[in-house]
């Protein structure tokens, strides 16, 4: 199925940034679907987030996985919201829109308005990340 005016949107920067809340303001009130690792770690009764690194393999699958469905049926506008701090994380993506013709809009999202990360990040940490991250410009 042709989707000539199909966007995926890749929301990317470090933890605490503001990707989830620019994904809130763009989806329209839940009019566009928004898929994120961090879902996978949330209960979706009370809200609260427990990571667990040995899981991270599953959470990242599902993403990939309720994305393309999402592509399948043909929503218009999908956002996909995660680091992507290493080209790896967003390789699936850029195959999966190829494939369903989606055009893709990778968007870096900077940490200018003091948020803080509410996953227990280390500073260390972000710094590790931050060091790996890459964006392409040209």
């Amino acid at each position: 199925m042709e989707h000539p005016e199909a966007a995926l949107i890749l929301l990317r920067g470090l933890p605490g940034s503001g990707k989830s809340s620019l994904a809130t303001l763009l989806c329209e009130n839940g009019k566009y679907p928004v898929f994120s690792i961090d879902s996978y770690f949330t209960d979706p009764v009370t809200g609260a987030y427990a990571f667990d690194p040995y899981k991270n393999h599953l959470a990242y699958k599902q993403c990939e996985e309720q994305c393309e469905a999402a592509m399948k049926n043909g929503i218009q506008k999908i956002f996909v919201d995660n680091t992507f701090t290493i080209e790896w994380e967003l390789e699936p993506y850029f195959k999966m829109a190829a494939a369903n013709n989606y055009r893709v809009f990778a968007v870096t999202v900077e940490n200018r308005h003091g948020g803080l990360n509410t996953h227990g990040i280390t500073d260390e940490q972000l710094e590790k990340m931050a060091a790996k991250y890459k964006v392409k410009l040209v």
